[in-house]
């Protein structure tokens, strides 16, 4: 098996191929997984800035039916 080198903890430390893939793969799961939570929080943040312009924060209980009463 081939030996890899990856950095961690400040020092190149040299380990098996696999070990080496595991180590990247773990990486990019955080990666990933911090990359969603900005975005959806760039999201929430978008889009509760628009409805707070638009005047329509209220819950569907304070709406006015545009239809009247019953």
């Amino acid at each position: 098996m081939s030996n890899q080198t990856i950095h961690t903890h400040g020092e190149d430390v040299s380990v098996r191929e696999d070990t080496a893939k595991a180590f990247r793969g773990v990486n990019w799961a955080w990666a990933s997984i911090l990359g969603f939570i900005v975005i959806i929080g760039l999201v929430f943040v978008f889009f509760l800035l628009s409805s707070s312009k638009d005047g329509s924060v209220g819950s569907p209980s304070q709406t006015e039916d545009p239809r009247g009463k019953p």
